[in-house]
């Protein structure tokens, strides 16, 4: 062993034990915390780590028994044992052990218990009535109660056991500790782990016992040589500085190369905070915040947005069903009528619909929600207009999972209504959405088809090392969907992929990196948010 390092690496604690003890003494936790006025715990660290140092090293292990208060002890403590309670009771007047458990409020099996016992110790018995009556020699009784006997004994060594374990450390009184009488005593006072409720119940502890390594002496000469006693002073204080009990006092060195601790600070995840950015933004432009639940009919989902019941995007593939219950029990008027009108044959809103008999059954079927578009077209019928919305709403779709694609994800939703309202203002919303929040170099717009909007556009941008991909859907809301929500002029409307802006904005390369439990990327991740 190399003893300069040695002694360079010990903490106080492990000075103090090796300066205290000598090579032939076994050492113990509850021993150096008591012997050295160690804190709780001190005892283990300074052993252990001792241990791990070879400097002492583990000799045996002893387990020693131990009874333990229980709840119902500390009550018997406090209240009285159940013969301490029938005594004092019967001492007014007799009476059957049913109604002393009623008046004492005890479990009838404890004053069963505690009857036979005082009967064997001769204290009680039962006359011809089955009542419980003192049987105590008058030189043996004072004021009622057992004055001497075995019947005495007994009482003030139940006495003793309790106010002995209230008053221990942790309530234990040790086995090996205890008297034959004690024993006795005990052994109608216990359970063992497990069994029913009892006064003390059996408890273990077991002891490691530990010896130094021959090494002890010569790290302790080195120790005593330097003058090291364990003593030394981690830090100097203010106090120090200000009464100068600097100058007599001794310190531990210090070593200016080992790296600080490192300081683990809580923080916002980089996607909430990102989210966070993109609602303060759209707020700060007078956007009204929507939102609503997971789970949505098929008519709010679809229909009243104007893609037709046989539409692909129904097919179980795409939409995920709920198994219970399986449909809503009605749909809201005059929504159902007008969106079913537009449907079958265009309604009041110019169209010629999908030339099909809409089935009012079908539009109640639930689902988890697949677009975020559903809470734009639940909000078009309480629109102010002119007006502005948005949402950052969950989504479910089956979709095959991969770097730019979830099968739950998040959508930021909106619309716009307004008479002034057009492709161009549909446009503008759209650059915002690529440049100023996902950090967008590259922008391109591409036209698109959806049964809801016409003209429909698709945004897409370029990503560093994912090339392009689609950012999300958009375009000026039909008539078929406005004017069947009660609402005549122009929305422009959208539904953007949050997930994808965050994967731009924050420099990722996955989306499945924005939902690690990996906690140390988070924490090391740099939070970008929006300018």
């Amino acid at each position: 062993m190399d003893t300069q390092n040695a002694v360079k690496n010990l903490h106080p604690l492990e000075v103090k034990i090796i300066r205290h003890y000598r090579l032939a003494d076994e050492l113990t936790i509850e021993k150096v915390e008591k012997e050295l006025s160690l804190k709780a715990g001190n005892g283990n660290q300074a052993l252990s780590w001792l241990a791990g140092k070879g400097i002492i090293a583990e000799r045996r292990r002893e387990t020693a028994f131990f009874f333990e208060l229980t709840d119902l002890g500390k009550t018997w403590k406090e209240k009285g044992t159940p013969e301490e309670r029938i005594i004092e009771f019967l001492r007014i007047r007799p009476a059957p052990l049913p109604d002393i458990a009623r008046a004492l409020g005890l479990d009838p099996k404890y004053v069963g218990s505690a009857f036979g016992r005082l009967a064997k110790l001769e204290v009680l018995g039962m006359d011809g009535g089955k009542r419980a009556v003192f049987i105590l020699p008058p030189e043996r009784a004072l004021n009622g109660r057992p004055a001497s006997g075995p019947g005495a004994e007994y009482l003030k060594t139940a006495r003793g056991l309790l106010d002995a374990a209230a008053a221990a450390e942790n309530g234990l009184l040790a086995a090996a500790g205890l008297s034959e009488d004690q024993m006795l005593v005990m052994a109608g006072m216990f359970k063992k782990r497990g069994a029913g409720a009892a006064a003390f119940r059996e408890a273990d502890r077991e002891t490691v016992v530990f010896a130094f390594t021959p090494e002890r002496d010569q790290i302790a000469r080195a120790l005593e040589e330097l003058g090291i006693t364990g003593e030394e002073c981690a830090s100097l204080t203010a106090e120090m500085l200000a009464d100068g009990s600097w100058r007599e006092k001794r310190f531990r060195p210090y070593n200016v190369q080992v790296p600080p601790t490192r300081m683990v600070i809580g923080r916002t995840n980089a996607y909430g905070q990102f989210l966070e950015g993109v609602k303060d933004k759209l707020v700060s432009l007078g956007f009204e915040e929507f939102d609503g639940p997971l789970i949505e009919t098929e008519f709010w989902n679809s229909d009243a947005l104007f893609m037709p019941q046989f539409h692909a995007a129904r097919d179980i593939h795409d939409v995920y069903h709920i198994a219970e219950p399986q449909t809503a029990p009605s749909i809201e008027e005059p929504w159902l009528s007008r969106v079913a009108a537009a449907h079958e044959n265009g309604g009041e809103t110019g169209s010629r619909g999908w030339n099909y008999p809409f089935d009012r059954t079908f539009t109640r079927r639930l689902i988890l929600r697949s677009q975020g578009t559903v809470m734009s077209a639940k909000t078009l019928p309480r629109a102010k207009i002119p007006g502005k919305y948005f949402g950052m709403l969950r989504c479910f779709r089956y979709d095959r999972v991969d770097a730019t694609h979830l099968s739950d994800f998040y959508q930021t939703e909106g619309i716009v209504l307004g008479g002034e309202v057009s492709v161009r203002t549909l446009l503008g919303f759209l650059e915002m959405f690529a440049l100023e929040v996902a950090g967008a170099k590259e922008v391109k717009y591409v036209p698109g088809y959806f049964p809801f909007t016409e003209p429909s556009v698709e945004v897409h941008i370029r990503h560093p090392v994912l090339g392009w991909f689609e950012l999300g859907g958009s375009g000026i809301f039909r008539p078929e969907v406005t004017e069947a929500l009660g609402v005549n002029v122009p929305v422009a409307a959208w539904g953007i992929g949050i997930d994808r802006m965050a994967l731009m904005a924050l420099g990722l390369n996955d989306l499945r990196e924005l939902f690690s439990y990996d906690i140390e990327s988070t924490r090391l991740r740099p939070l970008r948010g929006i300018q």
